[in-house]
């Protein structure tokens, strides 16, 4: 696997009223982020929260291009972003100990903590279509270009790394200074993740690795 420090561009935070970072996604214009009561609207060019939706927020955090799908304990709401109505909800793989969420490929890809796996969920009925083992606690999961990436969060180490989606062979490493935790992550679909920081309320932008 090849190993190599991550590369933080920016942090943001922490916010006011927010103890903590639980999951991470981003809709083209903003970073959101679950924060526990609520799913709040991060403007990544002026820092500053501009939103937040009343919504129980507890884990990963997706949209699928029109809705954000947010954990809540041991379900998976789909909520309208316009309106902050949650208009369904699926039981969450894990039961309760859920992590990160991603979507593509028309599925949610959820995350379970200590299980070290990574389950693709029908987002109509929250059946398991089919589950990756990794070797790692999973906290974020984003998949970009065909990438399967994690954040990992273990004693007081995390990094992001890219997996086989087939094998769950780790291939890439990015390593995050010690004590920096990763609690939620995704792509902007080009060359940064956004990364959540747990407990520190922090939102740290990472370098992705250029390709050939």
């Amino acid at each position: 696997m090849k190993t190599s420090a991550a590369e933080i561009i920016r942090e943001y935070g922490p916010f006011e009223g927010v103890d903590g970072v639980h999951g991470v996604t981003y809709d083209g214009l903003h970073v959101w982020f679950a924060s526990g009561d609520k799913l709040n609207a991060l403007d990544p060019a002026s820092g500053k929260t501009v939103r937040a939706i009343d919504v129980a927020a507890h884990a990963g955090t997706a949209f699928d291009g029109t809705h954000l799908f947010q954990i809540a304990e041991d379900r998976i709401q789909k909520i309208d972003p316009q309106t902050g109505r949650v208009l369904a909800t699926i039981p969450a793989p894990g039961n309760g100990g859920d992590s990160g969420m991603a979507w593509a490929e028309g599925a949610l890809w959820v995350g379970q903590y200590r299980e070290r796996k990574i389950h693709q969920v029908d987002p109509e009925t929250g059946k398991i279509l089919r589950t990756i083992e990794s070797n790692r606690f999973v906290t974020g999961v984003t998949w970009v270009d065909g990438e399967l990436w994690h954040g990992t969060w273990e004693n007081d180490e995390s990094d992001v790394r890219r997996i086989d989606p087939q094998t769950g062979e780790a291939l890439e490493s990015l390593a995050l200074p010690a004590g920096s935790g990763v609690s939620g992550l995704e792509s902007d679909g080009a060359d940064q993740f956004f990364a959540g920081g747990g407990k520190s309320g922090k939102v740290r932008a990472i370098t992705r690795p250029k390709r050939k």
